[in-house]
């Protein structure tokens, strides 16, 4: 048997290149003659850069940045030495892992903005930016900020860059000119959301970033205004674009001001690692991520995966945390089994320090369990078997 282990990271608690051994070691618990291809995997969120280390040779660049809330940190961006191809992670500068407070009506993606600066004046053959896991909901202007971009308001005064002023935004200014890469920037988006509506950047995912209801609405009417400006501005409506919503706006911030490509993170990752080749050769996936929720659907990696391991016959049993009622009817609803960490409920505590532990253990639970289905020379071709394996600790949110 032939088994991919090919996860997303569990926020928090492990990273996708520490999830897919935990896998790989639960597998060699219950079928040690099983053949392990580790693949972790990102959707452009937290973890992308380490998804494309394990991948391809590669030079990690450090670089000073300032974190949502202001922090000082020290992050960088990766270039991949096939090629030359430059990518810069948004959530190591302005992602939820890297600041202790939540408070989205002042949190800036401005240390973004610092790492793509420094990456485009490197000189790179191409640039990337892997967009997901911000701690914002700014549309950009943090970062654009960074890049020489200017916000005035209607007196000609400069504002601060940051959703808590963006009402009274009423004009942009581009710098003078800009290094060349930032003239071809690609954004691998983690969610296909757009920018406003009840599926967009503030009101789908503004609380859970720390906003109320209240700052939501004003998340959303900051976000309406920019797309008003950006558009009169640069004649590019971000409030029309698919993916424009993700990272609190910060791709259709910078897809209308900068021109900058909107992709599939999840796709694009899966070119960089080869993932079809690698599908193609398994008899099952594994993969996992910490929650299944109603964001799935949005172009999430599991979502991602599921798809192109449908069109070759490949089963898939998902790992999670938690999933959610919506994310069980997507679950049931494209045939991946889905099996919880835990046997019974744990705090989050519990959860998050011992989750390569749990990984494993569940792992070994559900591959011993179904070990006859999947027997030697049983390929596992088809569809799979969801109620064989499905162990779920549904939450209500």
């Amino acid at each position: 048997m032939r088994v991919l282990c090919a996860p997303d990271s569990f926020k928090g608690s492990l990273s996708a290149v520490a999830a897919a051994r935990a896998m790989a070691l639960g597998l060699q618990d219950a079928r040690p003659g099983a053949q392990a291809s580790l693949c972790p995997l990102a959707d452009g969120g937290e973890g992308t850069l380490a998804a494309l280390a394990a991948a391809a040779p590669g030079e990690e660049i450090s670089h000073p940045a300032t974190g949502p809330q202001g922090e000082p940190l020290q992050a960088g961006w990766w270039r991949r030495a096939a090629d030359g191809l430059a990518v810069v992670e948004l959530a190591r500068a302005s992602g939820l892992g890297v600041t202790r407070r939540r408070s989205p009506m002042t949190a800036s993606s401005a240390g973004t903005g610092q790492l793509l600066a420094a990456a485009a004046e490197a000189g790179p053959a191409g640039l990337a930016l892997a967009v997901g896991g911000s701690a914002t909901v700014d549309g950009g202007v943090g970062a654009l900020a960074a890049l020489g971009f200017r916000f005035l308001d209607g007196a000609g005064r400069l504002i601060p860059a940051r959703p808590d002023a963006l009402h009274r935004l009423a004009r942009v200014e581009p710098p003078a000119g800009r290094p060349a890469a930032l003239d071809a920037l690609t954004l691998w988006c983690d969610v296909d959301a757009p920018l406003l509506g009840p599926d967009g950047a503030a009101q789908c995912y503004g609380l859970q970033k720390g906003a109320t209801a209240r700052e939501v609405a004003q998340l959303e009417a900051g976000l309406q205004r920019w797309a008003e400006v950006a558009q009169d501005a640069f004649g590019r409506d971000p409030a029309r674009m698919a993916f424009a919503g993700a990272a609190g706006g910060l791709a259709g911030g910078l897809a209308a001001a900068l021109g900058a490509r909107l992709v599939s993170g999840a796709d694009a990752v899966a070119a960089a690692v080869g993932l079809d080749a690698r599908l193609a050769e398994a008899d099952l996936v594994l993969t996992g991520e910490g929650q299944l929720d109603r964001q799935t659907a949005q172009g999430k990696l599991i979502a991602n995966l599921a798809a192109r391991a449908a069109r070759l016959g490949v089963p898939v049993w998902a790992f999670v945390g938690a999933v959610t009622p919506a994310g069980e009817r997507w679950a049931r609803a494209h045939g991946v089994a889905v099996a919880a960490l835990a046997p019974g409920p744990l705090s989050a505590e519990e959860s998050r320090r011992g989750a390569a532990g749990l990984l494993r253990r569940a792992v070994a639970r559900s591959v011993g369990f179904a070990g006859v289905r999947l027997g030697e020379g049983q390929q596992g071709r088809g569809d799979p078997e969801p109620d064989q394996v499905v162990a779920v600790h549904v939450v209500e949110l």
